[in-house]
């Protein structure tokens, strides 16, 4: 076959698969939901299913090259390394549309989303280590590909000694991540989502990829925390298994408050807001010493944004109410001046 021959087989074949390749993207595009499967797949698929047709279809045509069987072996192993990357590839996109398709199933932006957090760290630690294993499957298979490869690696296994024990210790926090990845997944001692105090910041956890968790600090800063810290390491979880919350609200106040008109007023406060989720609302005295007695608001809140917002509403109304309404209610200083021995009331003032 000569040249201009196998060019034309080449190209016109090509043509023809990209046809097919476009009717059959459009086919699925209107036949399929934007929440199938087989759509998100597609869509992630098009470049790397295109290179793989091409691919192929000149893996059939190098044999029928004018070529020296010697360019046409080097062809053929180029050609098997492109087939191998794109197949990676579409695996990979399909492992992501799978996820992508759970998301939409189990939307977060919900009211009750602990189910959705739930399933959704699952889903996205998975795919990342399933990720993870793609791409070294991958790898080994298109080194596998290649004269020589399997000789080199020999020679490495043979001088293995220290280089070996270096690459072991260098290779640990890798695999030690990915197994707390794995350990994340199925025991999810944190979710997407959850509040947590980590090294005595309060946060949200942002993302979860397959060696470190991203925290959002409540001031906008992220804490990048690797994966084994949060199986190695104690740490709060203020959403485990709900996001509702209990929070405190401290005053001193003066014994001279009147405490019915401030329990009516506290709770005249919680209900008038919709930061209160009606359902602990409690004023507790908790501790008294030589100047006043401490007092306990106790008040709870669906999660632990609206909570702090609450608190913060009830400190300043409960301040500006005993102001207005109980100024003596204020600890104040009692002072006794003291009399000399022979002092001797003077009668006349009583």
């Amino acid at each position: 076959m000569t040249w201009w021959m196998w060019l034309l087989l080449l190209l016109g074949g090509w043509a023809i698969l990209l046809l097919v390749h476009f009717l059959g993207g459009k086919i699925i595009e209107r036949l399929a939901s934007p929440e199938h499967f087989l759509r998100l797949f597609s869509e992630r698929i098009r470049w790397p299913s295109r290179l793989f047709f091409l691919a192929a279809f000149l893996r059939v045509c190098i044999p029928l090259a004018p070529l020296p069987a010697k360019w046409q072996s080097y062809l053929i192993v180029g050609d098997m390394i492109v087939l191998i990357i794109c197949t990676t590839w579409m695996l990979m996109s399909a492992v992501e549309a799978l996820f992508q398709l759970v998301v939409m199933r189990h939307p977060l932006n919900v009211s009750d989303n602990l189910r959705s957090r739930q399933i959704y760290t699952q889903a996205r630690v998975l795919a990342r280590s399933v990720h993870f294993l793609l791409v070294l499957l991958g790898l080994s298979f298109a080194l596998m590909v290649l004269p020589g490869a399997r000789q080199l690696g020999t020679s490495l296994l043979a001088s293995a000694g220290v280089a070996g024990l270096v690459a072991g210790i260098a290779a640990r926090p890798v695999l030690g991540n990915f197994i707390a990845g794995l350990q994340i997944a199925f025991t999810q001692p944190i979710r997407i989502d959850d509040v947590v105090i980590v090294e005595g910041e309060w946060g949200r956890i942002e993302e979860i990829t397959s060696t470190y968790v991203v925290v959002r600090v409540w001031d906008e800063r992220r804490l990048i925390v690797p994966l084994q810290w949060f199986v190695e390491t104690v740490f709060q979880n203020w959403t485990r298994r709900s996001a509702s919350l209990l929070g405190t609200v401290f005053l001193w106040v003066d014994y001279k408050v009147e405490m019915q008109g401030l329990n009516a007023a506290f709770k005249h406060l919680c209900e008038s807001s919709e930061l209160w989720d009606r359902r602990v609302q409690v004023l507790q005295v908790t501790d008294t010493n030589e100047w006043g007695m401490q007092l306990r608001f106790l008040v709870s809140a669906a999660d632990s944004g609206r909570l702090f917002d609450l608190r913060c509403l009830l400190r300043e109304r409960l301040v500006a109410y005993l102001s207005q309404h109980q100024p003596d209610a204020f600890v104040r200083v009692r002072m006794l001046e003291a009399q000399p021995e022979d002092y001797v009331p003077d009668s006349s003032r009583s």
